[in-house]
């Protein structure tokens, strides 16, 4: 059996230093099982000393019990324990309502999981971190799919009568090993680089807490910090279509770009007659939704709908600035009384009295300036370190397609 591999892969594959010798066979080692052949049902009563762990569809099983508050509304706990299952460590656990969706995963410590999961007790033929991984591939999760019954997805469940039909092709036990040392070792870096951009992120809203605020003030700046309606700073640009423009969408976290840049559902209207302009320098924000934050600066020129609301910068005004004002708490907290509406979902802020908004600014346009020199920094760092995960994570689903279907072997 030939194996066609990329560059990128290639590279994967002989990256000796971070995941060990990866080797290509050419007639790979492996045995096809049923998951009845590699697991029983373990039906054990519930141990009231054991924690109550929890399945998600992107986290797998958690490794100790879950704060009331980390749950989602919907969760409600039984207060007697004996009514949940136990399951011990390296037990494969699933949500029957949402397996096809990929709430499946092993047990890393002993807990309580919910009577609507079935736990599953694997045998000497099987590494329990390897299977953790495997589930996940999309292999197996259209196997699971395909297995689970219900009138409509919303309804499908996967029964244990269901699960044991399922195959799966293993590798010797020593490189499910390997293999399960390697994808966790790229886990391992994933999860420190999420961990170093939530400190990244924290450190960027205190730093516009305090500086946006004039709770800390920048070196060389001293002078009185000036109150004036947005009224006075901003216009409402009202400029409709060029034929020569181009399409923009805004959105709450990567600002204001192309539409055919972004992967989102085209819901434009094919008259776009009224659609507005916007230009470099403007600030775009959705009528609707100002009171949540979603505002942006523009880079470019083009057309954005008309549920918009386009800012246009006086002489004078540094408008970057304002466009990080715009995010701040209290700044939004003035949108959202300003806002119009009965409830939540219908408020809307109209130019008309977000002008009437105050707020306080240095007086000084190079303050500005300067406050807004530290917050891109900062913006840019964040903007480095999130490509940088989703390397990692492109690199982790390249590692996947090639260990877990026998493209590669490991060296053992």
């Amino acid at each position: 059996m030939s194996c066609r591999m990329s560059l990128r892969n290639k590279r994967i594959v002989n990256d000796s230093t971070k995941y060990g010798r990866l080797t290509i066979m050419q007639q790979p080692i492996v045995h096809t099982y049923s998951l009845g052949e590699l697991y029983t049902e373990r039906k054990e009563k519930g141990d009231p000393s054991l924690p109550i762990l929890t399945v998600s569809i992107h986290a797998g099983v958690s490794e100790g019990e879950l704060d009331e508050d980390k749950l989602g509304k919907k969760v409600k706990r039984i207060a007697d324990k004996t009514q949940y299952k136990t399951a011990r460590k390296g037990d494969l656990v699933f949500n029957m309502m949402r397996a096809w969706q990929g709430a499946i995963g092993i047990v890393r410590s002993d807990g309580l999981v919910s009577p609507a999961y079935i736990v599953a007790k694997p045998n000497e033929k099987i590494w329990p971190e390897y299977m953790d991984y495997c589930m996940k591939t999309p292999r197996m999760i259209h196997a699971i799919h395909r297995q689970s019954y219900g009138v409509t997805d919303f309804r499908l469940r996967l029964y244990w009568d269901s699960f044991t039909p399922i195959t799966c092709q293993l590798p010797t036990l020593p490189e499910q090993q390997k293999i399960a040392a390697i994808l966790s070792t790229q886990d391992k870096v994933i999860e420190l680089k999420e961990k170093l951009l939530a400190q990244k992120q924290q450190q960027k809203k205190y730093l516009m807490q305090q500086l946006l605020t004039g709770k800390k003030r920048l070196p060389g700046f001293c002078e009185k910090w000036t109150r004036k309606q947005l009224g006075e700073l901003f216009e409402n640009r009202v400029e409709i279509n060029r034929s020569d423009l181009g399409l923009l969408a805004i959105t709450s976290t990567r600002g204001i770009l192309p539409r055919d840049c972004l992967d989102l559902k085209d819901n434009s209207s094919e008259d776009k007659s009224k659609y507005l302009r916007i230009c470099p320098g403007d600030i775009g924000y959705n009528t609707m939704r100002m009171w949540q934050g979603v505002s942006a600066y523009s880079e470019y020129e083009g057309i954005v709908s008309p549920a918009y609301t386009i800012l246009a910068p006086m002489e004078g005004v540094y408008s970057r600035y304002f466009a990080y004002l715009f995010k701040t708490q209290s700044v939004i907290f003035s949108f959202y009384r300003f806002s119009q509406g009965l409830v939540d979902d219908t408020r809307n802020l109209k130019y008309e009295n977000f002008k009437k908004i105050s707020v306080s600014i240095p007086s000084k346009v190079a303050e500005q300036r300067a406050i807004v020199q530290i917050l891109s920094t900062a913006d840019h760092e964040i903007d480095l370190l999130q490509k940088s995960i989703e390397a990692e994570k492109q690199k982790k689903k390249a590692l996947m397609q090639l260990l877990l279907t026998g493209k590669v072997s490991v060296r053992i």
